[in-house]
């Protein structure tokens, strides 16, 4: 696991929600007469078939995290790790229960994931940090082989389309991983400022600073990959939130979705059609 993350056992004892019982009692998971609920859409739901998985139902994790405050040194470049912590703390309760709502229906994986945040305005010091997806299940000879190293459904949050375009290759997601990093950066002094004005130059203490936070959020999420045995991580994005901190303390946050390989009999059958070339003989 990452520098600042948890262990699964050490997010799970902590409270679980219970509200979500009476739903997932009743979805096609749980109950064989029960509907299935997701957020795919019509296009999505028909590929995910055709890659022979079918959805169970739409799972969701939520944690309201009190975010502290940390002060930097005003003229140094650092990273604040007590915001750090913090931002993997919330992020991860909300993956485990989401994960955990899946486990409960029977799935295989879940696809889609969408870890998002939230404020509200009766909590000013407050975010709700919300995951989602849908749970699917493999159906056929396939069951069970698509599940990650560990035992447990795998997360993603590629869409249905890379999904099956995935599993057409002949590899499966692991895990959504994630690395992240709250780093502050350096404020300049009068002077700087006074030598830098109608000039044109690189501003070294700021691009250090972005290149090292951008670096440990990359560095952690590559550490998630290896842990869970994965071979690759697809569709790596990093983005950049300032949330309530003030303008010099940026969190940067790397996701992606870890992949491994499938043997040759889970991979599905060519279906995507070869570019040809015609050449007309007309003259």
């Amino acid at each position: 696991m990452p520098l600042f993350g948890k262990s699964t056992s050490d997010i799970t004892s902590s409270w679980e929600p219970q509200a979500a019982d009476g739903r997932l009692a009743h979805t096609a998971g749980a109950d064989p007469s029960g509907v299935f609920t997701s957020d795919l859409s019509v296009s999505e739901y028909v590929l995910l078939g055709e890659a022979g998985f079918e959805p169970l139902g739409f799972v969701i994790g939520s944690s309201i995290y009190h975010i502290g405050i940390q002060v930097g040194r005003w003229g140094q470049n650092q990273e604040l790790q007590v915001l750090t912590q913090a931002m993997y703390n919330a992020r991860e309760l909300a993956m485990s229960r989401m994960q955990a709502e899946a486990e409960q229906l029977g799935a295989d994986g879940i696809v889609g994931v969408q870890l998002r945040m939230q404020a509200y305005v009766w909590g000013q010091e407050v975010l709700e940090f919300l995951a989602t997806g849908t749970a699917v299940k493999a159906v056929g000879s396939s069951a069970g082989a698509h599940r990650a190293p560990d035992g447990r459904s795998f997360t993603s949050d590629l869409s249905a389309q890379d999904f099956f375009r995935l599993l057409a290759a002949g590899a499966v997601p692991v895990s959504f991983v994630l690395g992240t990093c709250v780093y502050h950066i350096a404020h300049q002094s009068a002077m700087q400022a006074l030598r830098q004005a109608g000039q044109n130059q690189e501003m070294t203490q700021f691009t250090q600073g972005i290149y090292e936070a951008r670096e440990l959020a990359l560095s952690r999420m590559q550490a998630e990959a290896t842990a869970a045995s994965a071979a690759g991580i697809v569709g790596v994005n990093v983005a950049v939130y300032n949330h309530v901190w003030g303008e010099h303390a940026t969190e940067f946050l790397a996701t992606g979705t870890a992949i491994r390989r499938l043997g040759d009999e889970h991979r599905l059958p060519a279906t995507s059609p070869k570019p040809t070339f015609t050449l007309t003989l007309d003259t």
